[in-house]
């Protein structure tokens, strides 16, 4: 397999995209910028579920409980259990077991010791490309809070008003092969990204949609090209650079660095993998333009 680079885009409005426990589950944010921050433990959850509920099972995941009949969480000891003979654990076989360990790697507890995966598919932190506001407000249940209170609970509820998050990810061809990842597997990745967060909705996480996504497959396992969210930016539509953007119709994303910097690099691409949602508007050499037509000298695939 050869490596591969992957640029993704989505937005959040009215939710809270990655809420940060340690601060009273508000939406995790750079402060000095203002700007949003998602984990890729977040993304790489989304991709999971996403899985997971097409019937792939996963190293990392609930399991049923036969006597609640509800999902627990589980040891890492207990999900190898059935790949363990004596003083031998076979490492292959789990890996075949486990799309999850294929894509992103995992610890592998075994007796004293630890088989470390590092995984072939790594993102980095995501975070927005405008500046982000968050909307604090109290939320109240008819549930009482503490037996013999008649009044009921009251807690906070924090989202952001708007933000569009941009994620950097890579693909090692060389630790692939470690992981047995297949081809395949990286199709359902991108599959994934692409349904999964709408699908996947909370209470919390409703109001997040896919935006873009460009994986970029190279020639090789040498090479790598540098984050792609540098060669991008969030233009404000006119009359509300002072009110900050609320919605994906009040900008654009202007991505001439970007189509600039991937022509130079063309001859290390074999195949560019994308989407583009309908409502994000991209703009080159300060002309609207749809992503096919900027990326017409590569081989284009998209993702259904």
């Amino acid at each position: 397999m050869n490596n591969g680079e992957i640029l993704y885009l989505y937005d959040a409005k009215l939710t809270n995209p990655n809420g940060d426990p340690d601060e009273e589950n508000r939406p995790r944010m750079d402060y000095e910028r203002s700007l949003n921050l998602v984990s890729d433990l977040r993304l790489k959850r989304y991709v999971r579920d996403y899985l997971k509920d097409k019937g792939y099972e996963m190293y990392v995941q609930k399991v049923n409980d036969p006597d609640s009949k509800e999902e627990k969480p589980v040891t890492a000891s207990e999900r190898i259990k059935g790949f363990a003979s004596g003083d031998k654990l076979d490492i292959e076989k789990i890996k075949n077991e486990y799309i999850d360990i294929r894509l992103f790697g995992a610890t592998i507890p075994f007796k004293k010791d630890n088989k470390a995966l590092t995984g072939p598919v790594q993102f980095n932190w995501g975070y927005s490309l405008n500046r982000v506001e968050l909307l604090e407000s109290s939320i109240t249940s008819h549930f009482a809070s503490t037996e013999g209170n008649k009044q009921g609970a009251i807690g906070k509820d924090y989202r952001v008003k708007y933000s569009l998050i941009a994620f950097s990810g890579t693909i090692s061809g060389r630790r692939a092969k470690n992981t047995n990842l297949k081809e395949e597997d990286i199709l359902l990745l991108d599959e994934a990204l692409y349904k999964a967060i709408p699908l996947l909705a909370t209470r919390s996480k409703i109001g997040q949609y896919p935006r873009l996504y460009i994986r970029l497959e190279f020639k090789d396992s040498e090479t790598m090209l540098r984050d792609l969210r540098s060669y991008i930016k969030i233009i404000p539509a006119k009359g509300i650079e002072d009110t900050g953007i609320r919605d994906i119709t009040e900008c654009n994303v202007d991505i001439s660095m970007l189509i600039e910097y991937l022509n130079a690099n063309k001859e290390l691409i074999d195949k560019v993998y994308y989407f583009c949602d309908e409502a994000l508007v991209l703009s080159y050499n300060n002309e609207d333009v749809l992503l096919e037509e900027a990326l017409n000298e590569f081989n284009l695939i998209k993702v259904q």
